[in-house]
């Protein structure tokens, strides 16, 4: 029976190292036919928890892809690698940036972060719609504050010093406002103050659907006012340049929100850098096919990715095409973020779909989305911008 034994012994350390060389080399079939699907017998925060504290340790492949000038691109004096960036909501809490890096993104957010620790929104808060390739979230701002995010990207600063900003490669820092607090505007002008210097971006975001009253920031009085208090907070931190300063919206804009953001975000005065389009949306396609669709929060993922394209050429033609935007909502191929790239964005992140298929999909976009920029006869990032417009 010796022979048997050692017979499984065989089989069962050759099974180990080919599902750790899979997972470590970043196979993307077994990613997606083995990898994605065992980790999704995990209830889907669990999973989450469960990738962030995997890329914390270093446990994901790491991309071995060669980022083709055709994908390098400048923005706010930055210089990107590739435009292919991770959403804020997956590292909410700066606690693996490195390891989110080494996959191959050409810039990483994390948050949203709070100024105080608050628990978010009861469990269970997140909810796959597998059939739909989209996910339904109501985190509300689960945060675990400014203090524990300041210590990490120090951290993260004495570690490395030859990048922007003293860390290698390009880390945006995203700030909500806690639920009950007294002073929203003050919540992200102290997340600037306290976190500013160690972001290579900032982003303030008021359009998460999971937070009560933090739309509404984004009426054109309120935020005139906070986008002006937000600057001042940002023109006051010791560091030169100052990060830009980005704001992130929702798709589920009247054409008269977007004219009023527009027009706010323009002001010679108080001009901000960037936006991001889009946050999830509260809206339920008639195509989703889900039972979960029925959940409340905010959906992401393949059925926000034309509403969210949509809202990029909007804001692109509302602006003229001044004020740089990211590209967020529904991406899981090169050809979708060559869409958004030709309706306005100079810059693309990805969440959902990196939830369904792993670390592999970054490589995939990225080399799909040089193809779709040679074909349709662009040598840079920066001639397909907008190119819908033209």
């Amino acid at each position: 029976m010796g022979f048997i034994r050692k017979g499984f012994l065989i089989i069962g350390n050759g099974t180990g190292l080919f599902f750790g060389y899979s997972l470590y080399s970043g196979n993307e079939r077994f990613y997606r036919e083995v990898a994605m699907p065992c980790l999704r017998l995990l209830s889907p925060e669990n999973a989450h928890r469960f990738a962030v504290w995997s890329a914390s340790k270093g446990l994901v492949p790491k991309s071995i892809f060669q980022d083709p000038p055709i994908m390098h691109t400048s923005l706010w004096g930055i210089k990107f690698s590739n435009p292919v960036g991770l959403a804020a909501g997956f590292d909410k809490h700066a606690e693996a940036i490195e390891g989110l890096q080494k996959m191959g993104f050409g810039f990483v957010e994390v948050g949203s972060v709070t100024p105080e620790p608050q628990l978010g929104n009861p469990k269970p808060r997140v909810f796959r719609l597998q059939e739909d390739k989209a996910v339904i979230n109501r985190y509300g701002f689960n945060s675990e504050g400014h203090e524990a995010a300041l210590k990490r990207l120090k951290g993260r600063h004495q570690r490395n010093t030859s990048g922007p900003n003293g860390g290698k490669g390009i880390v945006g820092i995203n700030f909500g406002k806690n639920k009950t607090s007294p002073d929203p505007v003050g919540d992200y002008t102290k997340g600037v103050a306290s976190l500013g210097m160690y972001g290579d971006y900032l982003v303030v975001n008021i359009s998460s659907p999971n937070t009560p009253g933090l739309r509404d920031m984004q009426g054109r009085k309120q935020l005139a006012e906070l986008i002006d208090k937000v600057l001042a907070a940002r023109n006051d931190l010791p560091r030169e340049p100052r990060p830009p300063l980005l704001v992130k919206i929702a798709p589920d804009l009247t054409e008269q929100d977007k004219t009023d953001i527009a027009d706010v975000i323009m002001r010679p005065q108080s001009r901000v850098d960037g936006l991001i389009i889009s946050n999830t949306t509260v809206s339920r396609p008639a195509s989703l096919l889900s039972s979960q669709k029925i959940e409340t929060g905010g959906l992401s993922g393949q059925p926000l990715k034309q509403l969210s394209t949509e809202a990029i050429k909007d804001m692109y033609r509302l602006t003229k095409g001044t004020i740089p935007i990211v590209g967020v909502g529904g991406i899981s191929s090169g050809k979708d973020a060559y869409e958004k790239i030709r309706a306005g964005a100079s810059l693309v992140q990805i969440y959902t779909a990196l939830t369904y298929e792993g670390p592999p999909l970054v490589t995939r976009i990225k080399r799909e989305l040089a193809h779709e920029l040679q074909s349709g006869g662009f040598e840079s990032i920066e001639e397909a911008v907008g190119a819908d417009h033209r």
